[in-house]
Protein backbone atom coordinates (compact mmCIF):
# COMPACT_ATOMS: atom_id res chain seq x y z
CA UNK A 1 0.00 0.00 0.00
CA UNK A 2 2.88 2.76 0.73
CA UNK A 3 3.56 4.47 -2.32
CA UNK A 4 5.92 7.24 -1.00
CA UNK A 5 9.51 6.34 -0.64
CA UNK A 6 11.52 7.63 2.40
CA UNK A 7 13.54 10.38 1.87
CA UNK A 8 17.35 9.80 3.40
CA UNK A 9 18.08 12.00 6.11
CA UNK A 10 19.58 15.11 5.63
CA UNK A 11 22.72 14.98 7.61
CA UNK A 12 25.28 17.93 8.19
CA UNK A 13 28.46 15.97 8.20
CA UNK A 14 32.14 17.30 8.58
CA UNK A 15 34.15 16.02 5.06
CA UNK A 16 33.68 15.08 1.83
CA UNK A 17 35.31 11.80 3.28
CA UNK A 18 32.33 11.54 5.80
CA UNK A 19 29.70 11.78 2.86
CA UNK A 20 31.09 9.33 0.96
CA UNK A 21 30.70 6.66 3.86
CA UNK A 22 27.28 7.54 4.30
CA UNK A 23 26.91 6.55 0.86
CA UNK A 24 28.56 3.55 1.14
CA UNK A 25 26.63 2.47 4.58
CA UNK A 26 23.25 3.20 2.52
CA UNK A 27 23.89 1.41 -0.40
CA UNK A 28 25.24 -1.77 1.85
CA UNK A 29 21.96 -1.15 4.04
CA UNK A 30 19.60 -0.93 1.05
CA UNK A 31 20.87 -4.21 -1.02
CA UNK A 32 22.41 -6.47 1.76
CA UNK A 33 20.32 -5.90 5.36
CA UNK A 34 17.03 -4.22 4.98
CA UNK A 35 15.28 -6.93 2.18
CA UNK A 36 16.03 -10.09 4.58
CA UNK A 37 15.36 -8.31 7.93
CA UNK A 38 12.16 -9.01 8.17
CA UNK A 39 12.10 -12.86 7.81
CA UNK A 40 15.60 -13.64 9.22
CA UNK A 41 14.14 -11.91 12.52
CA UNK A 42 11.55 -13.61 12.11
CA UNK A 43 13.45 -16.68 12.08
CA UNK A 44 16.45 -15.68 14.87
CA UNK A 45 18.90 -15.35 11.95
CA UNK A 46 21.86 -13.92 12.98
CA UNK A 47 23.57 -12.58 9.89
CA UNK A 48 27.44 -12.92 10.21
CA UNK A 49 27.48 -12.96 6.86
CA UNK A 50 26.56 -8.93 6.99
CA UNK A 51 29.09 -8.67 9.98
CA UNK A 52 31.82 -10.22 7.53
CA UNK A 53 30.92 -7.48 5.13
CA UNK A 54 30.58 -4.53 7.13
CA UNK A 55 34.43 -5.50 8.48
CA UNK A 56 35.98 -6.36 4.83
CA UNK A 57 33.95 -2.65 3.82
CA UNK A 58 35.98 -1.37 7.04
CA UNK A 59 33.13 -0.29 9.14
CA UNK A 60 33.38 -2.21 12.18
CA UNK A 61 36.39 0.23 13.30
CA UNK A 62 35.22 3.62 12.54
CA UNK A 63 36.05 5.27 15.65
CA UNK A 64 39.61 3.82 16.27
CA UNK A 65 43.19 4.78 15.19
CA UNK A 66 44.02 3.88 11.58
CA UNK A 67 47.34 2.60 12.79
CA UNK A 68 45.10 -0.51 14.41
CA UNK A 69 43.02 -1.16 11.25
CA UNK A 70 40.17 1.42 12.52
CA UNK A 71 39.00 4.30 10.50
CA UNK A 72 40.07 7.13 11.82
CA UNK A 73 36.65 8.80 12.23
CA UNK A 74 35.01 11.29 14.57
CA UNK A 75 32.02 9.78 16.69
CA UNK A 76 30.16 12.25 15.18
CA UNK A 77 30.29 10.18 11.97
CA UNK A 78 30.59 7.13 13.35
CA UNK A 79 27.12 7.50 15.43
CA UNK A 80 25.34 8.73 12.02
CA UNK A 81 26.59 5.29 10.50
CA UNK A 82 24.92 3.31 13.22
CA UNK A 83 22.05 5.28 12.67
CA UNK A 84 21.58 4.22 9.01
CA UNK A 85 22.37 0.77 9.79
CA UNK A 86 20.06 0.09 12.64
CA UNK A 87 17.08 1.85 10.71
CA UNK A 88 17.67 -0.86 8.03
CA UNK A 89 17.84 -3.39 11.09
CA UNK A 90 18.17 -2.83 14.61
CA UNK A 91 20.21 -6.26 15.49
CA UNK A 92 23.09 -4.91 12.52
CA UNK A 93 23.11 -1.86 14.25
CA UNK A 94 23.44 -2.76 17.90
CA UNK A 95 25.76 -5.57 17.58
CA UNK A 96 28.38 -2.90 16.10
CA UNK A 97 27.61 -0.74 18.25
CA UNK A 98 28.15 -3.51 20.97
CA UNK A 99 31.47 -4.97 18.79
CA UNK A 100 32.47 -1.10 19.68
CA UNK A 101 31.89 -1.19 22.73
CA UNK A 102 33.98 -4.50 23.02
CA UNK A 103 36.79 -3.21 21.33
CA UNK A 104 37.03 -0.26 23.73
CA UNK A 105 39.07 -1.64 26.71
CA UNK A 106 42.07 -2.62 24.30
CA UNK A 107 42.18 0.54 22.23
CA UNK A 108 42.11 2.72 25.27
CA UNK A 109 43.61 1.10 27.90
CA UNK A 110 46.00 -1.67 26.40
CA UNK A 111 49.63 -1.61 26.10
CA UNK A 112 50.99 -0.49 22.87
CA UNK A 113 52.19 -4.34 22.59
CA UNK A 114 48.52 -5.18 23.09
CA UNK A 115 47.12 -2.90 20.84
CA UNK A 116 49.47 -4.16 17.99
CA UNK A 117 48.69 -7.68 18.26
CA UNK A 118 45.22 -7.76 18.58
CA UNK A 119 43.58 -4.43 17.72
CA UNK A 120 44.17 -5.02 13.71
CA UNK A 121 41.76 -8.66 14.10
CA UNK A 122 39.54 -6.55 16.56
CA UNK A 123 38.69 -4.12 14.01
CA UNK A 124 39.49 -4.95 10.31
CA UNK A 125 39.93 -8.52 10.61
CA UNK A 126 36.48 -10.22 10.50
CA UNK A 127 35.82 -10.59 14.47
CA UNK A 128 32.84 -9.84 16.37
CA UNK A 129 33.48 -8.97 20.17
CA UNK A 130 31.52 -9.18 23.22
CA UNK A 131 31.22 -6.64 26.40
CA UNK A 132 31.09 -8.77 29.64
CA UNK A 133 30.24 -7.03 32.53
CA UNK A 134 26.44 -8.06 33.47
CA UNK A 135 25.70 -10.61 35.74
CA UNK A 136 22.71 -12.99 36.74
CA UNK A 137 22.50 -11.27 40.44
CA UNK A 138 24.46 -7.82 39.43
CA UNK A 139 23.09 -5.92 36.63
CA UNK A 140 22.24 -2.53 37.37
CA UNK A 141 24.57 -2.73 40.81
CA UNK A 142 27.27 -3.61 38.15
CA UNK A 143 30.25 -3.34 41.01
CA UNK A 144 28.30 -6.01 42.87
CA UNK A 145 29.88 -8.80 40.35
CA UNK A 146 30.77 -11.90 41.32
CA UNK A 147 32.73 -13.24 38.48
CA UNK A 148 36.22 -14.19 39.99
CA UNK A 149 39.80 -13.79 38.38
CA UNK A 150 42.84 -15.85 40.48
CA UNK A 151 46.27 -15.18 39.48
CA UNK A 152 48.37 -18.69 38.76
CA UNK A 153 51.82 -17.70 37.83
CA UNK A 154 51.64 -15.59 34.90
CA UNK A 155 48.01 -16.98 33.71
CA UNK A 156 44.72 -15.32 35.45
CA UNK A 157 42.00 -18.49 36.33
CA UNK A 158 38.19 -16.82 35.33
CA UNK A 159 35.38 -18.64 36.98
CA UNK A 160 31.80 -17.53 37.50
CA UNK A 161 28.93 -16.71 34.86
CA UNK A 162 27.75 -13.43 32.38
CA UNK A 163 24.51 -12.55 31.65
CA UNK A 164 22.25 -10.58 29.38
CA UNK A 165 25.89 -10.66 26.60
CA UNK A 166 25.26 -9.70 23.14
CA UNK A 167 26.61 -12.12 20.83
CA UNK A 168 27.25 -14.62 23.77
CA UNK A 169 28.32 -18.17 22.18
CA UNK A 170 29.09 -16.20 18.96
CA UNK A 171 31.91 -13.54 19.65
CA UNK A 172 35.38 -14.34 18.58
CA UNK A 173 36.45 -12.79 22.01
CA UNK A 174 35.23 -11.45 25.60
CA UNK A 175 35.96 -7.96 26.95
CA UNK A 176 35.25 -9.58 30.43
CA UNK A 177 35.46 -7.50 33.79
CA UNK A 178 36.23 -10.09 36.96
CA UNK A 179 37.11 -9.46 40.55
CA UNK A 180 40.53 -9.95 41.36
CA UNK A 181 40.82 -8.02 44.92
CA UNK A 182 38.31 -6.25 47.67
CA UNK A 183 34.78 -6.14 47.12
CA UNK A 184 32.83 -3.29 45.22
CA UNK A 185 34.14 -0.84 42.14
CA UNK A 186 38.16 -1.28 43.26
CA UNK A 187 38.76 -4.89 42.72
CA UNK A 188 37.61 -5.17 39.57
CA UNK A 189 39.93 -6.02 36.48
CA UNK A 190 39.72 -6.07 32.50
CA UNK A 191 40.42 -8.75 30.58
CA UNK A 192 40.72 -9.47 26.71
CA UNK A 193 39.21 -13.55 26.77
CA UNK A 194 39.36 -15.61 23.45
CA UNK A 195 35.89 -16.72 22.19
CA UNK A 196 37.76 -20.28 22.30
CA UNK A 197 39.35 -20.11 25.88
CA UNK A 198 39.24 -24.01 27.00
CA UNK A 199 35.97 -23.69 29.94
CA UNK A 200 34.34 -21.04 28.25
CA UNK A 201 30.82 -21.78 26.62
CA UNK A 202 27.60 -20.18 26.34
CA UNK A 203 24.03 -21.02 27.52
CA UNK A 204 21.10 -21.26 25.26
CA UNK A 205 20.26 -17.84 23.48
CA UNK A 206 17.25 -16.10 25.69
CA UNK A 207 14.01 -16.10 23.84
CA UNK A 208 13.32 -12.56 23.78
CA UNK A 209 10.23 -10.38 22.58
CA UNK A 210 12.24 -8.69 19.87
CA UNK A 211 15.83 -8.48 18.21
CA UNK A 212 15.44 -12.07 17.83
CA UNK A 213 18.05 -12.26 15.14
CA UNK A 214 20.86 -10.68 17.86
CA UNK A 215 22.12 -13.98 20.24
CA UNK A 216 21.83 -12.70 23.89
CA UNK A 217 23.31 -15.23 26.32
CA UNK A 218 25.00 -16.49 29.85
CA UNK A 219 28.83 -16.94 29.08
CA UNK A 220 29.82 -19.23 31.71
CA UNK A 221 34.03 -19.12 32.45
CA UNK A 222 34.83 -22.06 34.24
CA UNK A 223 38.52 -22.23 35.24
CA UNK A 224 39.25 -20.15 31.97
CA UNK A 225 43.25 -19.76 32.08
CA UNK A 226 44.19 -16.06 30.50
CA UNK A 227 47.78 -15.05 30.08
CA UNK A 228 48.70 -12.16 32.16
CA UNK A 229 49.45 -10.00 28.88
CA UNK A 230 46.19 -10.26 28.22
CA UNK A 231 44.83 -8.24 31.48
CA UNK A 232 43.88 -4.83 30.48
CA UNK A 233 44.98 -2.13 32.17
CA UNK A 234 46.23 -2.00 35.61
CA UNK A 235 44.77 -4.68 38.39
CA UNK A 236 41.47 -3.01 39.71
CA UNK A 237 41.23 -0.51 37.02
CA UNK A 238 38.11 -2.26 35.11
CA UNK A 239 35.11 -0.68 36.86
CA UNK A 240 36.85 2.60 35.54
CA UNK A 241 37.36 1.15 32.30
CA UNK A 242 34.45 -0.38 32.00
CA UNK A 243 31.84 2.81 33.22
CA UNK A 244 34.35 4.87 30.56
CA UNK A 245 33.25 2.03 27.93
CA UNK A 246 29.67 2.53 28.69
CA UNK A 247 29.58 6.21 28.27
CA UNK A 248 30.65 5.57 24.78
CA UNK A 249 28.48 2.75 24.30
CA UNK A 250 25.38 4.85 25.53
CA UNK A 251 26.07 7.30 22.55
CA UNK A 252 25.97 4.09 20.25
CA UNK A 253 22.36 2.99 21.89
CA UNK A 254 21.35 6.59 21.73
CA UNK A 255 21.87 6.63 17.47
CA UNK A 256 20.54 3.30 17.04
CA UNK A 257 17.44 4.28 18.78
CA UNK A 258 17.26 7.46 16.61
CA UNK A 259 18.25 4.65 13.64
CA UNK A 260 14.94 2.45 14.49
CA UNK A 261 12.67 5.55 15.21
CA UNK A 262 13.46 7.27 12.24
CA UNK A 263 12.25 3.35 10.11
CA UNK A 264 8.81 3.64 12.18
CA UNK A 265 8.36 7.58 11.07
CA UNK A 266 9.37 6.47 7.18
CA UNK A 267 6.76 3.43 7.58
CA UNK A 268 4.13 5.75 8.87
CA UNK A 269 4.58 8.64 6.47
CA UNK A 270 4.56 6.11 3.58
CA UNK A 271 1.55 4.14 5.37
CA UNK A 272 -0.30 7.24 5.65
CA UNK A 273 -0.10 9.39 2.18
CA UNK A 274 -0.93 5.65 0.43
CA UNK A 275 -3.92 5.07 2.41
CA UNK A 276 -7.32 6.47 1.31
CA UNK A 277 -10.39 7.01 3.49
CA UNK A 278 -13.05 8.97 2.74
CA UNK A 279 -11.91 9.96 -0.50
CA UNK A 280 -8.79 11.35 0.20
CA UNK A 281 -5.16 9.94 1.99
CA UNK A 282 -5.87 9.63 5.93
CA UNK A 283 -2.75 12.04 5.77
CA UNK A 284 -4.88 14.93 4.85
CA UNK A 285 -6.25 14.51 8.67
CA UNK A 286 -5.70 16.49 11.71
CA UNK A 287 -4.74 14.52 13.94
CA UNK A 288 -2.93 12.19 12.24
CA UNK A 289 -1.01 15.32 10.45
CA UNK A 290 -0.26 16.73 14.33
CA UNK A 291 0.64 12.94 15.19
CA UNK A 292 3.56 12.36 12.57
CA UNK A 293 4.59 16.46 13.17
CA UNK A 294 5.14 15.38 16.65
CA UNK A 295 6.77 11.83 15.61
CA UNK A 296 9.29 13.72 13.43
CA UNK A 297 10.09 16.94 15.87
CA UNK A 298 11.19 14.46 18.62
CA UNK A 299 13.41 12.22 16.19
CA UNK A 300 15.48 15.65 15.24
CA UNK A 301 15.97 16.36 18.85
CA UNK A 302 17.12 13.24 19.63
CA UNK A 303 19.60 13.29 16.54
CA UNK A 304 20.86 16.51 17.93
CA UNK A 305 21.14 15.55 21.44
CA UNK A 306 23.14 12.45 20.49
CA UNK A 307 25.44 14.40 18.30
CA UNK A 308 26.03 17.16 21.03
CA UNK A 309 27.35 14.55 23.08
CA UNK A 310 30.00 13.45 20.36
CA UNK A 311 31.10 16.74 19.49
CA UNK A 312 31.99 16.96 23.21
CA UNK A 313 33.57 13.54 23.11
CA UNK A 314 35.49 14.16 19.57
CA UNK A 315 36.76 17.49 20.99
CA UNK A 316 38.27 15.39 24.51
CA UNK A 317 35.45 17.40 27.13
CA UNK A 318 33.33 15.97 29.39
CA UNK A 319 30.50 14.03 27.46
CA UNK A 320 29.06 11.61 30.49
CA UNK A 321 25.70 13.75 31.69
CA UNK A 322 25.59 14.13 27.75
CA UNK A 323 25.75 10.70 27.26
CA UNK A 324 22.97 9.48 29.53
CA UNK A 325 20.57 12.37 28.62
CA UNK A 326 21.02 11.01 24.74
CA UNK A 327 20.25 7.48 25.56
CA UNK A 328 17.24 8.03 27.70
CA UNK A 329 16.12 10.72 25.40
CA UNK A 330 16.37 8.82 21.84
CA UNK A 331 15.21 5.37 23.73
CA UNK A 332 12.16 6.73 24.92
CA UNK A 333 11.64 8.45 21.64
CA UNK A 334 11.71 4.82 19.47
CA UNK A 335 9.22 3.47 21.88
CA UNK A 336 6.98 5.96 21.91
CA UNK A 337 7.30 6.73 17.96
CA UNK A 338 6.98 2.89 17.25
CA UNK A 339 4.18 2.77 19.23
CA UNK A 340 2.70 5.62 17.40
CA UNK A 341 3.75 4.31 14.06
CA UNK A 342 1.61 1.77 14.78
CA UNK A 343 -1.45 3.24 15.61
CA UNK A 344 -1.14 4.94 12.53
CA UNK A 345 -1.18 1.96 10.43
CA UNK A 346 -4.07 0.71 12.78
CA UNK A 347 -5.45 -3.12 12.55
CA UNK A 348 -2.46 -3.44 9.65
CA UNK A 349 0.27 -1.96 12.40
CA UNK A 350 -0.52 -4.91 14.20
CA UNK A 351 0.29 -7.58 11.86
CA UNK A 352 3.45 -9.28 10.85
CA UNK A 353 2.88 -7.68 6.98
CA UNK A 354 4.31 -4.12 8.11
CA UNK A 355 7.80 -4.06 9.75
CA UNK A 356 6.36 -1.19 12.96
CA UNK A 357 5.05 -4.07 15.23
CA UNK A 358 8.42 -5.43 15.53
CA UNK A 359 10.09 -2.13 15.15
CA UNK A 360 7.87 -2.03 18.95
CA UNK A 361 9.14 -4.75 20.01
CA UNK A 362 12.65 -3.99 19.48
CA UNK A 363 12.12 -0.31 21.06
CA UNK A 364 11.57 -1.79 24.10
CA UNK A 365 15.34 -3.44 24.70
CA UNK A 366 16.86 -0.21 24.11
CA UNK A 367 15.06 1.53 27.08
CA UNK A 368 16.94 -1.73 29.12
CA UNK A 369 20.22 -2.14 27.94
CA UNK A 370 23.48 -0.50 28.52
CA UNK A 371 21.63 1.09 32.06
CA UNK A 372 17.96 1.01 31.94
CA UNK A 373 16.98 4.42 31.45
CA UNK A 374 16.61 4.81 35.62
CA UNK A 375 20.12 4.39 35.78
CA UNK A 376 20.33 7.21 33.27
CA UNK A 377 18.06 9.22 35.15
CA UNK A 378 20.20 8.54 38.68
CA UNK A 379 23.10 9.35 36.47
CA UNK A 380 21.96 12.70 35.03
CA UNK A 381 20.72 13.57 38.94
CA UNK A 382 24.22 13.06 40.30
CA UNK A 383 26.11 15.30 37.43
CA UNK A 384 23.14 18.06 38.75
CA UNK A 385 22.77 17.85 42.36
CA UNK A 386 25.99 15.47 43.82
CA UNK A 387 26.02 12.07 44.93
CA UNK A 388 22.50 10.54 47.02
CA UNK A 389 23.17 11.10 50.93
CA UNK A 390 23.88 7.67 52.29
Amino acid sequence: MPDRAPQPVDRQLPTDEARDLISLVRDIAQREIAPKAAEEEHSGHFPRETFRLLSDSGLLGLPYDSEYGGGDQPYEVYLQVLEELAAARLTVGLGVSVHTLACHALAHYGTKEQQLEHLPAMLGGGLLGAYCLSEPSSGSDAASLRTKAVRDGDHWVINGTKAWITHGGIADFYTVMARTGEEGPRGITAFLVPGDAEGLSAAAPEKKMGMKGSPTAQVHFDGVRVPEERRIGDEGQGFAIALSALDSGRLGIAACAIGLAQAALDEAVAYATGRRQFGRPISDFEGLRFLLADMATQIEAGRALYLAAARLRDAGRPFAKQAAMAKLHCTDTAMKVTIDAVQVLGGYGYTVDFPVERYMREAKALQIVEGTNQIQRMVIARHLAGPESR
